[in-house]
């Protein structure tokens, strides 16, 4: 089978418009049936299993196509035109969250994963998890500088807010409940992971990343400017400098 490019669903915004999309009837039975079927299946093979017209069905399942949820190509064993394959359809391998307000436990689950895998002598595994969580924002902020600060921010879930005296306040924490039952594991792999990605962006030249708890919001808050300043040289957990929640120093 030879696929067309289709857009992939994510988290977020573009999760909620794949679900939309589910709305009607029809392309919840096209898409339940083509997801059964375990291969590739035809227009002629998906109207007759829902009870509508072939065109009808096409509509639909490129609707499904365009959002992501189902795949397009041609192949399979249907009538085939002179010259040219049928088209099929075939579940999307990409999954489709909705998480409201925004969780990210796919990231973290994938972090401490690794951790466990990747934990170096001598190295305890909250130690491991920072520093694989300072060097994934590392890695994310090295490709998407060109981004923006907040648009990064806000594509992964943190809800970032301007409260004024050069501090953004992230009033969503992507990585709840987890860190709420386990914040000094939790939040250090937060903190170290937006540091990461400030250093690896630029971002560190004029922002910080800092531990600063609050209810019901993340217990990592941004400082710009002389807020930046004030909060490199204060000691405890508000205000934290990064170095503080990386194994072995920014080095590693």
């Amino acid at each position: 089978m030879t696929s067309e490019s289709s857009t992939a669903p994510r988290a977020g915004a573009d999760a909620m418009a794949a679900l939309a999309v589910l709305g009607d009837e029809s392309r919840r039975r096209l898409l339940e049936f083509v997801r059964r079927a375990r291969r590739p299946v035809t227009r002629e093979e998906a109207s007759a299993a829902v009870g509508i017209s072939r065109k009808l069905a096409a509509f639909h399942l490129d609707k499904l196509v365009a959002s992501g949820l189902l795949e397009a190509g041609h192949g399979g064993h249907g009538p085939r035109r002179v010259g040219r394959a049928p088209k099929v359809y075939r579940p999307s391998p990409h999954p489709v969250a909705v998480s409201l307000p925004p969780r990210r436990s796919d990231l973290l689950a994938s972090l401490l994963a690794e951790a466990v895998m990747a934990q170096r002598p001598g190295e305890s595994a909250r130690e491991a998890a920072v520093r694989l969580a300072r060097a994934h924002g590392a890695a994310v902020g090295a490709q998407a500088a060109d981004a923006g600060l907040t648009a990064f921010l806000e594509d992964v879930g943190f809800e970032p807010a301007d409260e004024g005296d050069g501090r953004t306040v992230l009033h969503n924490c992507p990585f709840h409940p987890v860190a709420a039952r386990h914040p000094e594991l939790v939040c250090g792999m937060n903190h170290a992971f937006l540091c990461g990605y400030l250093a690896a962006s630029g971002d560190d030249r004029e922002t910080s990343a800092v531990l600063a708890p609050r209810e019901g919001a993340c217990c990592v808050e941004l400082r710009h400017g002389p807020a930046r300043t004030a909060a490199a040289g204060r000691p405890g957990a508000d205000g934290a400098p990064c170095a503080r929640d990386t194994a072995g120093g920014a080095g590693d």
